[in-house]
């Protein structure tokens, strides 16, 4: 395991990360709602690229895991900021994006916001516009008078503790919107996803491989994978699909 470092932000974060240093393009995983860099999908793809003698970097958003801050006051911007710092401050050259679940949309913001440094894509059970239309479209006219009236609602996550839905994150995620306008992904990208995963059905991964255009994009389902996507076989698949983006890259 790399030593946990910390990054102190303009913004005035402070992002916990691990950082190994090898062969580029560097390789960042960028983790989901309420993960963080200690997940099974992160430290075993850095294994890997240790094993292979690939650069590479995890870290936490504010309000996740050793990060500052607290989850309830974030947003996608505030990520996606984040994201951006992380980049620009701790990696030299080009960028190869392993996003899973939100890191999948994420990537997908980093990829339009630094078009010169992304190289090539990789998305696990990608989650990009979730927060329109996959909270906002889902909330009843009850939830949504609450999150008027009380500015956040409750959900309960069959993954970890409630999660808090605040309005200024369903806000700030119509700011970040990647499925409502054209992309264009001028590099290799490949989405990996689950047939069994219950928080992002296989709709929205075809919705999303329709939507972006590009030379090399590619989706792949995996037969009876749910939304952690981190069984051996998964992690194996993850390492196949960033060796391919590596060559074509």
């Amino acid at each position: 395991m790399s030593e946990i470092q910390s990054l102190n932000t303009a913004n005035g974060r402070r992002i916990a990360y691990a950082k190994t240093d090898g062969q580029g393009p560097t390789i960042l995983f960028l983790s989901g709602l309420k993960s963080d860099m200690e997940g099974t999908k992160a430290v075993a793809l850095e294994a890997w690229a240790k094993a292979e003698g690939r650069a590479f970097l995890r870290f936490d958003y504010s309000g996740h895991g050793q990060s500052s801050g607290t989850f309830a006051e974030g947003s996608i911007g505030d990520w996606h900021q984040d994201t951006l710092a992380v980049v620009d401050q701790l990696i030299d050259g080009p960028v190869l994006v392993v996003g899973s679940s939100m890191g999948g949309w994420q990537a997908l913001l980093l990829a339009r916001a630094r078009p010169g440094r992304v190289v090539g894509l990789v998305t696990i059970a990608a989650a990009p516009d979730f927060t329109e239309d996959g909270y906002w479209s889902g909330f009843s006219q009850a939830q949504k008078a609450e999150l008027d009236r009380e500015g956040f609602v409750t959900l309960p996550s069959e993954y970890d503790e409630d999660y808090i839905i605040t309005k200024r994150l369903i806000e700030d995620g119509r700011d970040h919107l990647v499925l409502r306008s054209a992309m264009r992904l001028n590099m290799p990208v490949r989405f990996l996803q689950g047939t069994e995963d219950t928080a992002v059905p296989t709709a929205q991964a075809v919705k999303l491989l329709e939507h972006v255009e590009g030379n090399d994009i590619r989706l792949t389902l995996v037969k009876g994978a749910d939304h952690r996507f981190s069984d051996d076989e998964c992690l194996r698949t993850i390492q196949k699909m960033v060796k391919v983006v590596l060559a074509r890259g």
